[in-house]
């Protein structure tokens, strides 16, 4: 008597099809989520600036005679500090926050991704006038 044994399981050319769909899926999903990342970085930039620039105004009116902060990291290490740490040593969320005091009465700050086109493709400017500007490529704020 001979009988018919089935195996169960899956054959080779299935596995070759679902392998397939995936590869599919990920090629038309993994660009998208690398744009939403980038998105997520140049608004937490923003944000950033804009907390930097509340922060910068905090302490001008708190000094007497009045003046802004010389640099990101005085912000940090005040009690209580007005930004956090990780925004005081100057990077965070894949931007690098650069701070320049002009005058006791003018500051500029600008966030610039670290890695162009992977970390952001925008940059970034905020002065003591508190507008945030988008600067060229030359870094040079688009009015």
């Amino acid at each position: 008597m001979s009988r018919l044994v089935r195996r169960k399981g899956f054959t080779l050319v299935e596995i070759m099809i679902v392998v397939a769909i995936i590869a599919l899926l990920a090629a038309i999903a993994i660009p998208n989520l690398l744009r939403a990342r980038l998105n997520a970085n140049e608004a937490a930039a923003i944000a950033s600036l804009r907390t930097i620039s509340t922060a910068c105004e905090s302490f001008r009116a708190a000094q007497s005679p009045v003046t802004y902060p010389a640099n990101l990291a005085v912000l940090g290490s005040a009690t209580p500090p007005y930004i956090d740490a990780t925004l005081a040593g100057g990077t965070k969320q894949g931007y690098t926050f650069t701070y320049a005091l002009v005058s006791a009465n003018q500051y500029t700050c600008t966030a610039a991704p670290v890695t162009a086109n992977v970390t952001g493709s925008r940059t970034f400017f905020v002065d003591e006038s508190g507008v945030l500007r988008l600067n060229n490529a030359a870094g040079n704020p688009i009015e």
